[in-house]
């Protein structure tokens, strides 16, 4: 029996790997199989542009490039799919990731790219954004993510106990 894994992260290098462990246990979490591929934009072009082609033939529901410098490979899914493509700028190089920011938000129209902010919890935000985008037809993964939403709050809150108890206030 093959594993349906409704969510495909293309990181354009092994070295990006870190800044997604957020993301990876979050959605481990939620119980939301994914895909992790490393298909550079530039060094393996066919191979990502046939993965993003694919894709939803597969079962993948959401692609989420995840590259630094110039950061292209978001951009490169999203023209060779139908499917959502979410992009994760890796902070990296001289700009620390300033570029693969804007290499991902400015992308040409009709080849629309949702991008994150950078570093490891926007990708933690992208692995959420994506079982939101699963949630709308997916009531059991809607219900984890009000469940984390609650455990996330209740923690919030424990801390504004503990600080105010702290400073008597």
């Amino acid at each position: 029996m093959t594993t349906i894994r409704p969510i495909a992260f293309l990181l354009g290098s092994d070295s990006d790997l870190p800044s997604l462990e957020g993301a990876f246990k979050t959605l481990q979490e939620l119980g939301i199989a994914f895909h992790v591929r490393i298909l550079s934009a530039h060094r393996t072009p066919d191979e990502a542009c046939e993965f993003a082609r694919k894709a939803k033939d597969e079962g993948v529901r959401v692609l989420i490039g995840v590259a630094g410098m110039a950061a292209h490979l978001a951009g490169a899914l999203a023209a060779h799919s139908l499917l959502p493509v979410l992009g994760v700028p890796i902070e990296s190089g001289p700009l620390r990731g300033e570029d693969a920011l804007l290499s991902t938000v400015m992308m040409p129209p009709g080849i629309p790219v949702a991008a994150t902010g950078i570093g490891p919890a926007a990708a933690k935000n992208a692995a959420l954004f994506a079982a939101r985008i699963l949630a709308l037809s997916d009531p059991a993964i809607a219900t984890k993510l009000e469940r984390l939403r609650a455990v996330e709050r209740e923690k919030t809150l424990a801390k504004d106990r503990d600080v105010r108890a702290r400073f008597d206030c």
